[in-house]
């Protein structure tokens, strides 16, 4: 039997595998006025998605003092997790995408700027937490792209960095994944249009993430990666 290219498919969450987007983008926007009495440009808000919070409202804001940020981040939590009426939803086939992939005994995890309240509420609501191995916030490593979250699950999960593919939406999963060694696959449904991802030479870039599974079927080995010969 051929080997697999990866044993481990590390997924970014927001904008990877949920609708989220637009919901985030309402927050920070929300939490913006309420706090700073500013009107935050959308592609602004979109540019920082996939940091971890108190990183993306820092970056916004770079004039706000610890205080005035944490105000920031409390607002932000506050309309995302209760007050927002834009929803967020799976993608399209997300759950049979993950469904078949472990049953091909994938190791799946998920590596995200949420924090762990906003991860376990939205993992629980969706019911998809049992699909994966092990799961990293920003509120618990360094911010992406810093490769301590990757490395984190590596360690973890007692993987080698070349057996593991980072799957996102933006750039900063892009970084993150070469900052910590890790091939990665981009999917163009979330924050980043094609053309930035791939400047991060991602291994692919795909239209929509359950187009994933026919990707590794296809392209393992043969393009992926430089295997070792099959036992015979």
């Amino acid at each position: 039997m051929t080997k697999k290219a990866f044993q481990l498919l590390v997924f970014d969450w927001d904008g990877t595998l949920i609708n989220s987007i637009e919901r985030i983008v309402d927050s920070l926007q929300h939490a913006s006025r309420e706090v700073c009495a500013i009107e935050l440009n959308e592609v602004k808000a979109r540019a920082v998605i996939g940091l971890g919070l108190r990183e993306a409202i820092e970056q916004l804001h770079p004039h706000l003092d610890t205080r005035a940020v944490e105000a920031v981040v409390a607002s932000y939590r506050q309309n995302f997790l209760f007050d927002s009426k834009v929803p967020e939803v799976l993608f399209d086939g997300v759950e049979n995408l993950l469904q078949r992939l472990v049953a091909d005994n994938y190791t799946l995890a998920i590596a995200t700027g949420k924090s762990r309240v906003g991860l376990d509420r939205a993992m629980a609501e969706h019911q998809l937490g049992h699909y994966f191995a092990t799961t990293r916030c920003a509120d618990e490593t360094r911010s992406k792209p810093h490769p301590e979250m990757l490395h984190s699950i590596l360690d973890e999960l007692d993987t080698r960095a070349d057996m593991a593919v980072m799957i996102g939406d933006s750039e900063h999963d892009m970084r993150m994944a070469g900052n910590a060694g890790v091939d990665a696959i981009a999917v163009t449904q979330g924050v980043e249009q094609a053309e930035s991802l791939l400047i991060h030479n991602p291994l692919t870039c795909l239209d929509d993430v359950t187009d994933l599974y026919d990707f590794l079927s296809h392209n393992n080995p043969y393009s992926l990666k430089h295997l070792e010969p099959s036992e015979p």
